[in-house]
């Protein structure tokens, strides 16, 4: 392998000097302002996407606890004390110009929450006062003609120890796709039934948010935040029906998701026996209305259908404790303990329409319940250099929790883990770098899995399990980087998981099917990353980036006995974008695409088939430093995406299916307009 990349090098001959360079032990490599400038970027997140090699790790939203929450972003070596606010938002927030620089760093490096991650970002602002913030407008123009106004603003305000920032953003989602559903028998191929669909999704959201920091010092910091958001989801559904040999119909789908969610948060740290003491607090709520009914017509008279309404409250509070020492004889530490109370309460009322309209409860099991988890976990980091070139982190964490359902079902569980984790970096010189680490986990579970509901716009129920419990597993993972042509960077990784109880989906006393736990599953993956600028090449400007993943995925079926992938695992993935930055102009184009990925449930496989390639392009004008438009264009090939439902009768057990519908969308070429501009 290390021929292979060093093969990359010798194409281009010998590599300028860097603009990067390793700026201390613990193995960060440093990228100054200036690195960024060719680029002008409007804000740190534009910052960020421009760190060669790295690539922003997306945290799931309904992620529970404060730890698990960690992405791979710090700012100043402290993470926001905040949840609901994804990073992608807090640094879009903060204008590119009080950007100092960009430290990469291996995540023991920044703190027990990334203990274990390959790469951090650590975004180290510049010490200017005053006002500085961000104004973003947007104009989308969907395929039917419709154009689509949004923005935002952000501030922020620094005096002497202290920085405040305020947002405010309103997003105009909105998407037209149209399209078509087959229905046809099997193994004959007749077709039974076709539908003529156009989706049209409107989804407003608007959010308030903002924040206080205190920096006084490395061990003397506080934080106060908070946010507060509304999200409108509105669908409506034309379904133009022919069945072959019957009546013609026009059915409507419409669907209202109601979303109300706050939260605040904040945490201060003083110094402490050498180090630092810090304490975290974070309290969040979100409320949800789902309302949705389809309706079977035939010229606009109701002959059937479903209507369905979720009212549910999700909670969660969180206590963090944890001290941090740079170097204790030699090692650096962290350790505390965090705890967390989550409760879920859901009521789900199903309705089904009689020929002549009048509505009828449909009873689900489990579709009034509470969730709640009590849960505790103690953990300890520690990091060592062995020599100048190599370095170990070991991380130990303990979770114990209580986790309870009440209501349609009563259960009761209590859980206990132990999570080691153990990394080895080595940095033999001449831009080489290689890793290996091994880690137990264990996967969170998602409280709506408890709950029963039905998916009317595909006509089927999700079962609720109330006996289902967390996956486990190890992972191993060995990554090998190289520097290549300045400030480029190639990156092979090799993992291997060994998983039990893999949570996937399991068929229910009540004819229906939930997720659930399987028996023990393995994954293999491989990944290879570059990115690598072409100026050597006589190329100004340019640069290539990209990454190609496979993902190979087996547990044993509950209905076939046969191996088979875990449900929704695309086996690969692939992106490669170029763009070239001329002065006051830049361009770009993108091509991303992976292989189809299926849903094993009870009695069908669902398969999704995406369009390949999808293809996006930009260009870019600043006419001034502060100022940038961006046209851009996503779609650009115009393709379409496929889904496919294979049903079998009773179940999978049934070797061979008796019917298939494939479904077709396109959302068609969706261009946009971009004007950012910063002030301070």
């Amino acid at each position: 392998m290390r021929v292979a990349l060093a093969a990359v090098v010798a194409v281009a001959g010998i590599a300028a000097p860097a603009l990067a360079q390793t700026a201390d032990t613990t193995g960060r490599t440093v990228y100054e302002a200036a690195f960024f400038q060719q680029f002008q970027p409007a804000n740190a997140l534009e910052v960020v996407r421009r760190v060669p090699g790295f690539t922003l790790e997306q945290v799931e939203e309904d992620v529970r606890g404060f730890g698990s929450a960690a992405g791979n972003v710090v700012i100043n070596g402290q993470r926001p004390s905040s949840k609901s606010d994804t990073i992608e938002v807090v640094l879009a927030r903060i204008p590119g110009t009080r950007v100092a620089r960009v430290e990469v760093g291996p995540g023991t490096a920044f703190g027990a929450e990334y203990s274990g991650k390959a790469q951090v970002v650590n975004l180290i602002l510049t010490g200017d006062g005053g006002l500085a913030g961000t104004v973003t407008g947007a104009l989308r123009r969907q395929y039917d003609g419709a154009h689509l106004p949004e923005g935002s603003v952000s501030t922020l305000l620094r005096r002497g120890s202290s920085t405040f920032n305020a947002s405010v953003a309103v997003i105009n989602n909105e998407t037209t796709e149209e399209g078509y559903d087959t229905l046809r028998a099997l193994p004959s191929g007749d077709l039974l039934e076709y539908r003529r669909k156009i989706n049209t999704v409107r989804s407003p959201n608007v959010s308030v948010s903002g924040s206080w920091d205190y920096n006084a010092s490395q061990f003397e910091t506080g934080r106060f935040n908070a946010r507060y958001a509304i999200d409108r989801f509105r669908l409506s559904q034309t379904n133009d029906v022919l069945p072959v040999g019957g009546t013609a119909r026009d059915d409507r789908l419409n669907q209202r998701f109601h979303f109300d969610e706050w939260e605040v948060g904040g945490d201060v740290q003083r110094p402490l026996l050498g180090g630092g003491v810090k304490l975290i607090g974070l309290a969040t709520r979100r409320d949800r209305i789902n309302r949705e009914r389809f309706l079977l017509r035939v010229r606009s008279d109701v002959i059937g259908g479903n209507e369905q309404q979720v009212r549910s409250r999700r909670d969660e509070a969180v206590l963090r404790g944890l001290w941090t020492r740079p170097d204790l004889n030699g090692w650096s530490v962290e350790t505390g303990v965090e705890g967390a109370i989550n409760r879920l309460r859901s009521k789900v009322d199903l309705f089904g329409f009689a020929q002549n309209g009048a509505p009828t409860r449909i009873d689900l099991p489990v579709d009034d319940a509470t969730v709640t988890e009590h849960r505790a976990e103690a953990f300890a980091n520690a990091t060592r250099s062995l020599t100048a070139k190599l370095r170990m982190d070991l991380a130990l964490n303990y979770e114990v929790s209580r986790l309870t359902v009440a209501g349609d079902a009563d259960a009761e569980r209590s859980l206990r883990f132990f999570k080691p984790k153990l990394n080895l970096d080595w940095r033999p010189g001449d831009g080489w770098r290689a890793q290996a680490s091994i880690a137990r986990t264990v996967a969170q579970l998602r409280f709506e899995d408890f709950i029963s509901a039905a998916e009317l716009a595909n006509e089927r129920v999700n079962g609720g399990n109330a006996e289902l419990v967390p996956q486990r597993s190890w992972e191993a993972l060995a990554t090998i980087e190289k520097q290549v042509l300045g400030d480029g960077l190639v990156k092979i990784e090799l993992g291997y998981t060994r998983t039990s109880l893999v949570q996937d989906r399991v068929p229910t006393p009540e004819g229906f099917d939930a997720p659930g736990n399987l028996g023990d599953g393995t994954s293999k993956i491989a990944r290879a990353t570059f990115d690598v600028p072409l100026s050597r090449l006589a190329i100004k400007g340019g640069r290539i980036s990209g990454r190609l993943s496979y993902l190979g995925t087996s547990v044993r079926d509950p209905y076939t006995g046969r191996q088979r992938p875990f449900s929704g695992t695309s086996p690969f993935i692939y992106e490669v974008n170029w763009r070239q930055d001329l002065g006051d102009f830049a361009w770009g184009v993108g091509f991303s695409g992976d292989d189809p990925f299926t849903f094993y449930r009870r009695d069908e496989l669902d398969t999704l088939y995406p369009g390949n390639p999808y293809i996006t392009a930009f260009a870019e004008y600043r006419p001034a430093r502060s100022t940038t438009v961006t046209l851009s264009v996503d779609n650009l090939s115009d393709i379409s995406t496929r889904r496919g439902r294979l049903f079998f009768a009773p179940d999978r057990r049934t070797p061979s299916p008796f019917r298939v519908e494939d479904r077709v969308r396109n959302q068609h070429i969706l261009p946009y307009l971009t004007i950012k501009h910063n002030f301070g």
